[in-house]
């Protein structure tokens, strides 16, 4: 059996998944920021330096390809060199998916966000979620509330754990943690931010592009949680969004899942944006769904962990006999 572990990087890449996201859900307790909102705030720096508005439409897509390759491939190639000199070649990659997966804390948010709402302190929820959006929190209800809850929690599931994990075990550390520096830069370049428009187009795509696959995979593992309920039906309806380049799928797999309505308007840089409504004839979601999509989130999680570990259990066992 050590044999097989030993002749096997993917079962070290297993092994230091699983580590690090037990330790990630130990740290989540007591840390609020994660290591990466220091790049965040590097980025907001160079976008204010180089992201002129008074520029036309292609200089300042010009700017943000330039802004997002000058950022991204030296830190790559740093942190590849840097490898050369750590004597513990999996601590280093311990540490390299650390610094890549997101906060494992947004259950606990989410919980209390619905715990707020459920005795109709909404000032404190919208303080509460405020902090994990780009949208303006001020004037939602309490249904607004907890369809931003549902829609974030699902989405930064998907984007900072999900994905991450699947470009680790599939590819290594270096490539998870080039993708969630990306995924950072999008978030501070975000195309929803007023003069980003332009800037953060190329990776924004870029990032949609990435995160193709692992959304597919993320949304196939939680419609097998509907089996028994209407599951050929829920996939022959969401169909129709698998080859967009957009999180559409995501939220129509969730909302279909709870049976509840997602999507429609909100509202960023004091504008209305009209979004898709996603399952227009379900009822609109309540307090008390954040904790239903909080399972459903974690059960896609806990279901893919255990899945490929027993898969690779299993493919040792048979190549042991064999």
């Amino acid at each position: 059996m050590n044999e097989f572990l030993m002749e096997h990087g993917f079962i070290n890449n297993l092994s230091i998944l699983l580590s690090v996201v037990l330790l990630k859900i130990i740290l989540s307790i007591f840390l609020i920021k994660e290591p990466l909102h220091l790049f965040r705030f590097f980025c907001d720096q160079l976008a204010k330096k180089v992201n002129n508005p008074n520029n036309g439409q292609n200089q300042q897509k010009i700017a943000g390809i330039v802004g997002m390759f000058t950022t991204l491939i030296p830190l790559i190639i740093i942190f590849w060199l840097f490898e050369d000199f750590i004597e513990v070649t999996w601590l280093w990659h311990a540490f390299l998916l650390y610094l890549a997966l997101g906060s494992f804390g947004l259950t606990r948010i989410s919980m209390k966000i619905s715990k707020a709402l459920m005795v109709n302190k909404t000032y404190e929820a919208k303080q509460m979620l405020q902090p994990l959006v780009l949208r303006e929190t001020d004037k939602l209800s309490t249904l607004g509330i907890s369809k931003t809850t549902i829609e974030m929690q699902l989405l930064q599931t998907i984007q900072q754990c999900f994905a991450v994990s699947f470009y680790f075990l599939l590819i290594g550390p270096l490539a998870a943690l080039a993708y969630r520096l990306m995924l950072e830069m999008h978030y501070s370049w975000n195309i929803k931010k007023k003069g980003f428009s332009s800037f953060g187009k190329h990776i924004n795509s870029l990032i949609q592009l990435l995160q193709w696959l692992p959304t597919r995979l993320f949304v196939f593992i939680l419609l097998l949680g509907t089996i028994g309920q209407n599951f050929i039906l829920f996939w022959r309806l969401i169909n129709k969004h698998y080859f967009s380049l957009n999180n559409h799928i995501a939220l129509y797999a969730l909302s279909l899942a709870l049976e509840k309505k997602l999507g429609g308007v909100a509202i960023y840089n004091n504008e209305k944006t009209r979004r898709v409504n996603v399952n227009d004839k379900a009822r609109e979601p309540e307090p008390q769904d954040i904790i239903l999509a909080t399972k459903r989130i974690n059960q896609v999680l806990y279901f893919s962990l255990t899945t490929i570990v027993l898969t690779v259990l299993l493919y040792g066992i048979v190549t042991i006999k064999v």
